[in-house]
């Protein structure tokens, strides 16, 4: 006789390394902005991977062509000519306006790749120690160097000593920029996320980009822009930084750029596309055939189901919907962000919203502390946001009340 199966599964990882504050949740499967865990509980997905499931889950385009892909190639070696590489490259010059593209699999990798064009940009130049300017709160990943450039001292502690060679500076004070710089022939670049992710979905004003990219200019510094999060499309323009008129000279990105196959890419201008020669960099599974067929598979069906018009649409119906279920919370600070990247930054922390949204069946996340963090995928429907908002709305205010108490 067959023993009857549990009633309910528990979600445990003991054999995994705890690396992770996770959710006691195991995720099964999933269609389009909605998924299933593995006791049959339905989420909306308000997190999309955390802004990397650009095209949702188990979509009808991406997923044959996957399938079609893993008969033919998965992966290669780059010793070897990946016709895929050039489709991709092709199509990311393309849309940045830049000129060459190394491929990777993380925005990790994205940027260390661009720490290095820094650095070699300055050896090439003659200078024996490069300087890096980064920004206070920014978030570049978890590797030393990146961890060097990051600026949140919770996720440095405990890893130094940190890499030299980075000067730090707020957001958005030109003043504070030059005043950082003075009389310092080491300066070599300037690297920050147009709009930060991990710390609070803080913006770069338009005005404050243009400034940054005439003064490199004026300077011979390469301007670096990590769109590792707030790129592709999530903004409603292929890159963030776009909505400013301007062009990095190096632009790291990954995340949304496969849909969740891990792709990682670092798109240089003309200052920085023939920095590095054979030898100088490369990445074992960057480029492979499978990634790449994801990074122009996930490309083509942006373009062809205009989800950069989506993010705006459905982004500003999300915005302005959290603005009015909110309005006359003392405990609200501030909705900002653009398209469908935006935070939410109450007075108080918030941190077991994650639980509680989860419980009412929405995933989402917290970060900076006192920031809910909305990056759905690029397929989310107006109908979809106003679940959201009918969810989270009462959950933010019933916290706050029990704050404020």
């Amino acid at each position: 006789m067959t023993a009857a199966l549990p009633k309910h599964i528990e979600a445990a990882s003991p054999h995994v390394m705890n690396t992770y504050g996770r959710l006691p949740i195991a995720l099964d499967h999933g269609q389009g902005c909605r998924v299933w865990d593995v006791n049959g509980k339905a989420y909306l997905d308000a997190l999309g991977g955390i802004a990397v499931n650009t095209l949702g889950h188990n979509h009808p385009k991406l997923v044959p062509a996957l399938q079609e892909q893993i008969t033919k190639l998965i992966h290669t070696s780059n010793y070897y000519h990946v016709p895929l590489q050039e489709a991709l490259a092709a199509k990311l010059v393309e849309l940045s306006g830049l000129e060459n593209v190394f491929f990777c699999s993380t925005g990790l990798e994205a940027n260390e790749a661009a720490l290095k064009l820094a650095r070699k940009f300055g050896h090439d130049k003659g200078i024996e120690r490069p300087e890096i300017v980064v920004y206070e709160k920014a978030f570049h990943g978890r590797s030393i160097a990146t961890l060097s450039a990051t600026g949140n001292p919770k996720v440095q502690a405990g890893f130094g000593p940190l890499v030299e060679g980075f000067i730090r500076v707020p957001l958005n004070n030109m003043d504070a920029l030059k005043a950082a710089t003075a009389n310092n022939p080491n300066v070599v670049a300037v690297f920050f996320e147009a709009i930060q992710g991990e710390g609070g979905i803080n913006s770069m004003k338009d005005e404050y980009l243009r400034e940054v990219r005439a003064l490199c200019d004026e300077r011979d510094w390469l301007l670096m822009i990590d769109e590792v999060q707030c790129g592709m499309g999530r903004t409603g323009k292929w890159f963030a930084h776009q909505w400013a008129g301007i062009k990095p000279d190096v632009m790291p990105l990954a995340k949304g750029l496969g849909s969740g196959v891990p792709v990682g890419a670092v798109v240089a201008g003309p200052k920085a596309a023939r920095i590095f020669s054979p030898g100088n960099h490369g990445s074992t599974f960057g480029g492979n055939p499978l990634a790449m067929r994801a990074g122009v598979e996930t490309l083509r069906i942006m373009e062809e189901e205009g989800l950069l018009a989506n993010a705006v649409k459905v982004g500003d119906h999300l915005r302005a919907a959290l603005a009015s279920g909110l309005a006359g919370e003392k405990g609200l600070k501030e909705i900002r962000g653009r398209g469908l990247m935006l935070g939410i930054e109450l007075t108080v922390p918030c941190g077991e919203l994650l639980g509680r949204a989860a419980e009412n069946g929405l995933l989402l996340s917290v970060t900076a502390d006192t920031v809910i963090r909305l990056v759905p995928s690029l397929t989310m429907t107006t109908a979809e946001a106003d679940e959201a908002v009918a969810i989270l709305v009462p959950l933010i205010k019933q916290l706050l009340k029990e704050k404020n108490a």
